[in-house]
């Protein structure tokens, strides 16, 4: 029985994992098989000696621990085995790079730019909604009609997991713009092309990106996507917002992986961070 199978479609049925993320399970736990042999009769020991002898990065080696730990964990669930030998088991260890961020005065250029691009209507909204609610990128580009409500985006992120995300005024108005300048278009996307998804794609709207970061005289390399999402979070907090509303937005299941954000902070300003906020100078909405 290929208990590797079994626990990916466990994966994918209960937790809603994409496809990308049980290529990588798959991928990692196929290499740990073919090294050691059956799984399920694996030791701590055995694990731990196919961990060290890894010649790559440190993170790299937690991905695989992580794969590891999880398909293990889903075997005793399951009551397939009655050992866990991932328990105990020394990583290497590794520095988590700090996010790279733009100030505000970069964001309100690249928002102004935004206007001197082909499809200025449609960018300039796309920039102000993510930095606005802090939405990953693959979730701005696949947001549904049904995810506007007006005042916030009830947006569907990692695990099949719902969340509501507050929107300021300029960014509810630059929606509205959009889709009034969008007009009775039969797809059910907010952002609608003509590729193969149906939607703007991921590297389309990071080339367009790109542009407009040149026309806001911003090194091209320094923006992207995922850097108005890091931006977003870091100057909430570095206005005192509160850790637990951005891990929320943000959509973070773990509080850990919001707390990075606190290290861009003076240390002055790591204190204030349980205090409430006013997004883009409008108070956030209880979500």
């Amino acid at each position: 029985m290929n208990y590797i199978d079994i626990f990916l479609e466990a994966l994918s049925a209960e937790k809603g994992r994409s496809q990308k993320t049980l290529e990588a399970y798959s991928s990692d736990l196929i290499a740990v098989q073919n090294t050691i042999g059956n799984l399920l009769q694996a030791s701590n020991k055995d694990i731990q000696n196919y961990l060290s002898n890894l010649h790559e990065k440190p993170s790299s080696v937690a991905r695989k621990a992580s794969a590891l730990r999880t398909f293990y964990k889903f075997l005793m669930l399951e009551k397939i085995i009655s050992t866990n030998p991932t328990s105990n088991l020394e990583l290497p260890k590794q520095g988590r790079a700090l996010p790279k961020l733009l100030s505000k005065q970069e964001i309100e250029l690249l928002i102004s730019s935004a206007g001197d691009t082909k499809n200025s209507v449609r960018l300039h909204c796309m920039i102000e909604l993510l930095y606005a609610s802090g939405l990953r990128v693959s979730e701005l580009c696949e947001l549904p009609l049904t995810a506007n409500l007006g005042d916030k985006l009830l947006i569907h992120g990692k695990g099949a997991k719902e969340r509501l995300v507050p929107m300021h005024q300029d960014a509810q108005n630059a929606l509205y713009t959009w889709l009034q300048y969008r007009g009775n278009n039969e797809s059910k996307y907010i952002f609608p092309s003509n590729s193969k998804t149906g939607h703007i794609t991921r590297d389309g709207f990071f080339k367009i990106l790109k542009k407009c970061a040149i026309l806001a005289g911003i090194e091209p390399e320094r923006v992207s996507p995922h850097v108005l999402r890091h931006s977003f979070a870091s100057h909430l907090l570095t206005g005192g917002a509160n850790l637990r509303i951005i891990q929320t937005m943000l959509g973070h299941e773990d509080i850990s992986t919001t707390q990075i954000y606190t290290h861009v902070l003076p240390e002055h300003l790591r204190d204030t961070v349980e205090s409430a906020h006013p997004l883009a100078h409008n108070k956030i909405k209880e979500i």
